[in-house]
């Protein structure tokens, strides 16, 4: 067995065209590190509908450039079957550990099989990739970026010609191009022949934004804005000084793109922590100059995290700032004050969601009049709803201009909302102001999450088989009326692997993650609210039912 190992790791590594990962297989082949390489060739990275992500290292089971010259390959040889024997391929990275390797392994690739390739001319957010899609007429994009993962983590993301991500049946027919790639010899990789993009393409994305906002609107807003150490902010900044608004304070220490992400446990801005500089950021600025809200970007800028002022303070100069304290606003919120700002501005079109993103949404588009669709998880499902104006998951992710960008877009969403906060400003009230009439229009939504994080992905598939053996009756006293288990599919979706509870003024939806490795499961309790002055209870009372729920599902699962 350990010679069979062996003897895998030392065929792989006479093919590794990447010194540092040669180095480093072949000091695990030296030291006889068994369990090492065994965790390194005990299959292949699979290639799904997320493209691929992973850990970077040598062998098949990590991001490297020998899988990554595997995986371009087997996509120009898709390509080409599907009569694309001259298209263009237009490729985009961000500021990780080997993007650029693996942007230009990319090109030389799809170069060698005869298609046209063009690269990005630097790391530039993820909607600018999915923009050129469609601005350049491409039949395909590659983004190369493991967006909010641990720093060392790197992914490849593939589109097809109308600008949005992969679907099935396209990923496994590249998984199967890829698995038919014999050799890395086999493969056409001259040094030459593609473009390098000018910045003639990030004008016309910049171009684009302008046409989210309404002519003529409040840009009175003030933003503390975080980069997470990502590509976001030199992007970010020109959108806004085109649009007018005041320029962002920058939280300093986060502003460049740095692949180690120094001072987050996880560059993701959900993530316990990872907004407390952007916080501390804003309470240090001097009286009467404080920001109307915080935007976060994520590393690829493809997500945007939304943060108020809720109100109260902590005792003040305890770390010598005014004590104002802040709060993240959930994906669930920013998606209903997004959609209600597009309604109030007239907006026409279908209003789309993924399945775990709040049921606020089709209360709004039902009152406005306006078509309403449920997807499943990401925006590869969202962005393509028939007739799409906006689209929105709770994991942060806002399309709003699905015309220019057809997936989510951390640049447009910030510019939205700024805009959203100085129309409120200029009517002597807040987004918390607009979310408690939102709720007690359509009565108070509250979501919540339970997230659990696993290094034996064998937990989460015992979990999942637990719940469907031993299924829960009820949830926090609260019988469970229907049982959905969406790997049959369920109302029109394809199967997915997933269950969904329907309650009695909740929902429950547990899936494993198609990213991380994370069992999620997402709850919303609904609670009616008469008026303004019955929120404080209702707001109580959902807290806990939402904990209860919480509780009781982790103990249905058994994690």
């Amino acid at each position: 067995m350990h010679e069979e190992l062996i003897a895998q790791a030392q065929a792989w590594l006479t093919e590794d065209p990447d010194p540092d990962t040669r180095t480093e297989l072949a000091r695990l082949i030296d030291a006889g590190d068994h369990t090492e390489l065994a965790a390194r060739f005990s299959g292949t990275l699979q290639f799904g509908t997320a493209g691929l992500r992973g850990e970077l290292g040598a062998g098949p089971m990590r991001m490297n450039r020998s899988v990554v010259i595997r995986a371009a390959a087997g996509l120009a040889a898709y390509l080409k079957k599907q009569g694309h024997d001259n298209g263009l391929v237009v490729i985009g990275y961000d500021a990780r550990h080997k993007s650029h390797d693996f942007a230009q392994d990319t090109a030389a690739v799809m170069t060698g099989a005869g298609l046209r390739a063009a690269v990005l001319p630097r790391p530039l957010p993820t909607p600018v990739l999915a923009f050129a899609i469609r601005h350049l007429g491409a039949v395909a994009g590659v983004e190369v970026t493991a967006s909010h993962n641990p720093p060392r983590d790197n992914g490849y993301k593939v589109y097809l010609g109308d600008g949005s991500q992969i679907v099935p049946p396209a990923d496994i027919d590249i998984a199967a191009e890829i698995a038919a790639v014999p050799s890395l010899t086999t493969v056409r990789r001259p040094t030459e022949g593609w473009d390098t993009l000018d910045d003639s393409v990030l004008e016309a994305y910049l171009a684009r934004t302008d046409a989210v906002l309404a002519e003529g609107s409040p840009r009175t807003a003030r933003t503390v804005y975080t980069a997470m150490h990502g590509v976001g902010k030199d992007v970010l900044l020109a959108a806004f000084a085109r649009a007018g608004f005041p320029e962002p304070v920058l939280v300093a220490e986060q502003a460049e793109p740095d692949p180690e992400f120094p001072t987050v446990a996880f560059p993701n801005p959900e993530e316990p922590g990872a907004m407390d500089l952007a916080f501390a950021t804003a309470r240090a600025l001097p009286a009467g100059t404080a920001p109307d809200l915080i935007i976060a970007n994520d590393p690829d800028a493809d997500r945007c995290a939304v943060a108020v002022q809720d109100g109260t303070q902590d005792a003040e100069g305890t770390d010598g700032t005014d004590g104002t304290r802040w709060r993240m606003l959930r994906g669930d919120e920013v998606g209903a004050l997004l959609a209600a700002h597009l309604v109030r501005r007239g907006a026409t079109g279908t209003f789309a969601e993924s399945i775990v993103s709040s049921s606020l949404l089709g209360r709004i588009a039902e009152k406005a009049g306006l078509p309403h669709v449920e997807t499943l998880t990401g925006f590869k499902w969202i962005a393509r709803a028939e007739g799409l104006r906006f689209g929105y998951e709770e994991a942060l992710g806002y399309c709003v201009d699905p015309d220019g960008v057809r997936d989510k877009d951390g640049i447009t969403a910030a510019l939205l909302i700024t805009e959203l906060a100085s129309q409120l400003k200029e009517e002597g009230r807040t987004l918390l102001d607009l979310l408690d009439d939102l709720a007690v229009e359509h009565g108070l939504h509250a979501t919540d999450q339970l997230s659990v994080r696993v290094e034996d992905l064998s937990l989460i598939a015992a979990a999942m088989r637990r719940l469907r053996e031993q299924p829960p009756t009820e949830l926090a006293g609260l019988p469970i009326t229907r049982t959905d288990d969406l790997t049959q599919g369920a109302a029109g979706l394809p199967p997915t692997d997933g269950l969904r509870y329907t309650l009695d003024g909740a929902r429950v939806i547990v899936r494993p993650s198609g990213t991380e490795p994370k069992l999620k499961c997402y709850l919303e309790v609904v609670i009616p609210v008469g008026s303004h002055k019955d929120l404080p209870e209702a707001r109580v009372k959902a807290t806990a039912l939402l904990e209860s729920v919480k509780r009781d599902l982790s103990e249905a699962a058994g994690i």
